[in-house]
């Protein structure tokens, strides 16, 4: 009767290992994309033989970092979508809410493209893919964003944008919360500058209640 109680204990060091050596993993695999699996246990502050018994190589552990991304862009996606809303407003209140997951996983993805494939990256983006081109298409529909790309095609071409702005945050060239790109991915699909600055003002303040419950719940 005692024994499950007596590896409780245990199994909470576990977990809270798992988790320093995940996170720690995002913080320098984003320094350093080549650290060895022995420097990250110094970094995570466990020994070899603990990172090895969560991780058994650097396959494992960038499953485990592509897949806690995954859940996490799903989590976003379930309180970031808006299909009620005009276009512009769905657009502009997505961008927001997703921009910190972009900026967290942007380094992870390269790495994902190396180390894990092109189709586990768009088996993890999917969703989110999904979701813009399905706004694009309302947008369209609607006359407020322009028809000469394709939906999907735009979609596209937005995930590569913002991925590039992502990296310049990362070398410090661009500071944002997602507020420039918002509006400049509104303005990509069409939205008069003055409209898209406007637009992602409304949208901010509620944009940021997702947010901050987004980053709870990944903690």
């Amino acid at each position: 009767m005692t024994k499950p109680v007596a590896r409780e204990p245990q199994r909470r060091n576990s977990r809270s290992n798992r988790a320093r050596i995940l996170a720690t993993a995002r913080r320098e695999l984003g320094l350093n994309p080549d650290i060895t699996l022995e420097e990250l246990a110094r970094a995570s502050g466990v020994v070899r033989r603990t990172l090895f018994g969560h991780f058994p190589g650097r396959a494992a552990l960038l499953e485990a970092l592509a897949e806690e991304a995954s859940e996490t862009l799903r989590g976003v996606l379930e309180t970031a979508r808006r299909p009620e809303e005009p276009a512009e407003r769905a657009l502009a209140h997505f961008v927001r809410c997703i921009w910190p997951v972009g900026d967290r996983y942007r380094l992870l993805l390269s790495l994902a493209r190396r180390d894990l494939g092109v189709e586990r990256v768009a088996e993890i983006l999917a969703p989110a893919r999904d979701e813009v081109t399905s706004i694009l298409e309302r947008g369209r529909d609607a006359g407020v964003f322009h028809a000469q790309l394709p939906p999907a095609v735009l979609s596209a071409g937005l995930e590569a944008m913002h991925f590039a702005l992502l990296e310049q945050v990362n070398t410090g060239a661009l500071e944002d919360d997602g507020t420039r790109a918002a509006v400049v991915t509104l303005i990509a699909a069409g939205v008069p500058v003055d409209r898209a600055r406007a637009v992602v003002a409304e949208v901010a303040p509620e944009a940021a209640v997702v947010t901050v419950m987004g980053s709870r719940g990944e903690d």
